[in-house]
């Protein structure tokens, strides 16, 4: 470290008097007008306003003043620190004071009166702020200054010019107010536009600021020579600070853009509903297209003929696993050269993940091994044996999970297709003795690792099997969709309609759709995770809370998520050989800590921190069990962005395979289908699971707790930290599996 450029730097405080006299004015202007406004309008004016905009000066002060300035010519992650709190703190601080009104009282009233007033309410000023406050214009004008000034012109300019610095620091501080107006809606600004359309606005400029950190993360070289040539004052060369500067804009800039996200999620989906304002007269034409497409959208989902698609798409399978097989046992041990190693473990998986988000469990309703079971019932006979009591739960497939997690990656199955051939081959060998012998759908609901894959991320889909009214099962008395009858057979998973909530345990397989005499079951919208939050016990199921085994499945597929794919990237790997282990070693000792150590400790911690906020009391366990399910949403996010990455990265590598498995001269030169942003999509997926999650806690601990946020807390920091993790595993180099790319 050169200690002497440290010190100077450390010593060199800016106290600009055109600086420090703007802000203390602006400082002493709002105290003098909040007091006015705080003894007439109590309720508007708090004392938390004053302490928010004051907060916003002194963080301007502290970023222009401070050693940060002086640092910030020898090391862009200091530099970085200084744009992240001119764009992200100081903005939305001064806006939550409300400024407006308490800046214009505390100015003499003459001035305002008779000078600010006239220009005040001048027409095409009116004009000229309502454009830029316009949500499109505050957005593109924030991203494309944060973009113009960090690319290596300009941000050489503004290292070398005080005066452009100067500017620079203006077009950030002036551009950030425009934009995070929009999310605040400092009053008495007048929310004119549905308040959702703040999420997507927040989640754009979260991909911006995320492709540009990851610029700054991975480039190669050093964008800016200002820094390759200044003294080192830490240990980082100059490509390590950097990437260090990405990380600091990528991961606190990401939460700043998700906390307010989560905000209004909770403020727009906890509101009541209330009959929407008729649309302007020039937009109603486009209003009622828009209105007739969605409606079209949400009809379109129930009126699917998906009991007449079940057994197709289930032949379509089996003869799809049967090549899978034997391709497996005869075609070539090269992953990316057989069907066995290209289909199951990348497209498979992909497309199912997807299907999830859109429609819900498809898989299971289109599942092959429902075939065999049913030929296994004819060929056992209709004497079968009760599943044994003791194994009424999910410990068995949530020890299956853990196992196929352990030796996916200690075995490389992914990179055996004799192996997947044989791992196929017991799946039907199981679910036919299973089934055979037992009655009722055990395999499916208590063995099945794929079905419990599939339950928990289905927690999080927008489809559900429900009744469509209420009445209508009050007066049934016959109970078909649960019993059946002689041309249909009932649920075989006992999932009574009438009580049953959400996706849990539900196969989609149409049974009670068609067993209903009075076609009152049907394929449905729902909200996504909303049975999370559901304190009423579900049929079957019974409450969260009293399902410590079911609160072990979403903990092990949450962490296992997060887990199989850091087992994937660069650093993760590189750590065997530096502990001196062998590969099987390493991932046994990784997968105990990331399926075992790390979900107990930190749900247990946060349960006992939460526990004492709870109306009743609960014992830990219970109010782990309760909130844990609450992870799910998460989880799904990660195997989703992981899955996904997968299925685009490798979206060619069928192709040549069925070249070769039809005779024909298989092209392996095909390139890959993926696009540039296929980054955004993950962090999509990942964003969207860590607020739905966010969402639930909240909901869960509002259920549960007089203070709902205390209560809530605990696991929010658990699923930020996951969020983390996540978001750094998806920046690393990641191993390209199933392709002849290393």
């Amino acid at each position: 470290m050169n200690s002497d450029a440290a010190a100077a730097a450390f010593a060199s405080w800016k106290f600009e008097p055109g600086l420090v006299a703007g802000l203390l004015l602006a400082a002493i202007l709002y105290a003098r007008g909040w007091q006015r406004l705080q003894s007439r309008a109590p309720h508007r004016f708090p004392p938390w306003r004053l302490g928010c905009f004051l907060g916003g000066i002194v963080t301007i002060f502290f970023a222009l003043t401070s050693p940060l300035d002086a640092f910030a010519n020898f090391l862009l992650s200091i530099h970085m620190v200084q744009h992240l709190l001119l764009t992200m703190v100081a903005p939305p601080l001064l806006l939550l004071g409300a400024p407006w009104l308490p800046i214009l009282l505390g100015l003499p009233r003459r001035l305002t009166a008779d000078v600010l007033g006239p220009f005040l309410t001048w027409a095409p000023l009116r004009a000229a702020a309502a454009f830029l406050t316009h949500p499109v214009t505050a957005w593109l004008l924030f991203a494309i200054s944060n973009v113009a000034w960090h690319t290596p012109p300009l941000y050489e300019l503004a290292l070398h010019s005080t005066g452009w610095h100067r500017v620079e620091h203006g077009f950030f501080l002036g551009t950030a107010l425009l934009f995070w107006w929009n999310v605040i809606l400092p009053w008495p600004t007048h929310q004119t536009r549905p308040r959702w359309i703040v999420i997507p606005y927040l989640l754009l400029a979260d991909f911006q600021n995320t492709a540009l950190a990851a610029f700054f993360s991975f480039y190669d070289r050093v964008l800016y020579p200002t820094y390759a040539a200044a003294p080192r004052v830490t240990d980082l060369n100059a490509l390590s600070d950097q990437a260090a500067a990405g990380a600091i804009m990528w991961v606190p800039g990401s939460i700043a853009f998700l906390i307010p996200c989560g905000f209004i999620a909770v403020q727009f989906l906890s509101r009541k509903k209330t009959p929407p304002p008729p649309p302007p007269r020039r937009a109603a034409a486009s209003g009622i297209l828009f209105a007739f497409l969605i409606s079209k959208f949400k009809s379109a989902l129930p009126r699917l003929p998906l009991t007449k698609l079940r057994r197709p798409l289930q032949f379509a399978l089996l003869l799809l696993a049967a090549l899978v097989v034997w391709d497996g046992f005869t075609g070539p041990q090269v992953s990316a050269m057989n069907a066995a190693g290209v289909l199951p473990w990348t497209h498979w998986r992909g497309l199912t993940v997807l299907a999830l988000v859109f429609a819900g469990n498809l898989f299971c309703l289109s599942c092959p091994f429902m075939l065999v079971r049913d030929t296994a019932r004819r060929i056992f006979g209709s004497r079968q044996l009760p599943w044994p009591h003791f194994l009424r739960n999910k410990w068995l497939p949530v020890a299956l999970i853990a196992i196929y997690l352990w030796a996916y990656e200690g075995f490389s199955l992914w990179d055996r297709p004799w192996a997947t051939a044989a791992l196929i081959v017991g799946y039907f060998a199981a679910a036919t003795l299973i089934d055979g012998l037992f009655k009722g759908a055990s395999f499916c609901k208590y063995v099945c690792p794929i079905g419990q894959f599939h339950f928990v991320q289905s927690l999080a889909s927008p489809s559900e099997i429900r009744i469509r009214e209420p009445d209508v099962c009050r007066t049934c008395r016959t109970f078909d969709c649960i019993k059946g009858n002689a041309t249909r057979r009932g649920c075989e998973l006992q999932l009574f309609q009438p009580k049953k909530s959400g996706n849990m345990d539900c196969t989609f397989c149409l049974d009670c759709v068609s067993a209903c005499p009075h076609d009152n079951v049907a394929l449905q919208r729902t909200l996504p995770a909303s049975d999370l939050w559901n304190p009423a016990p579900r049929s079957s199921i019974g409450r969260w809370e009293s399902r410590p085994d079911l609160a072990a499945l979403v903990l092990v597929l949450t962490f296992g998520a997060f887990a199989n794919a850091a087992g994937m990237i660069t650093p993760i790997q590189s750590l065997a050989p530096a502990l001196g282990l062998s590969h099987l070693a390493f991932t046994t000792l990784f997968i105990a800590i990331s399926l075992v150590f790390l979900p107990l400790s930190t749900t247990f911690a946060a349960a006992s921190l939460t526990r004492p906020h709870e109306r009743t009391r609960a014992s830990v366990l219970r109010t782990l069990a309760a909130y844990a399910i609450s992870l799910a949403p998460l989880g799904f996010g990660m195997w989703l962005a992981h899955f996904v990455f997968h299925l685009l990265t490798a979206s060619h590598t069928p192709i040549p395979v069925f070249q070769r498995l039809f005779g024909l001269e298989p092209d392996w030169t095909v390139a890959s289908w993926a696009w540039p942003g296929l980054l955004g999509i993950e962090l999509l997926f990942l964003d969207a699971g860590f607020l739905l999650t966010l969402y639930a806690a909240w909901r869960i601990a509002k259920n549960r707790s007089p203070r709902p946020l205390r209560a809530a807390l605990p696991w929010a920091a658990l699923a930020a930290a996951l969020y983390v993790a996540g978001t750094w595993i998806i920046f690393q180099p990641m191993q390209m599996r199933g392709t002849l790319t290393p």
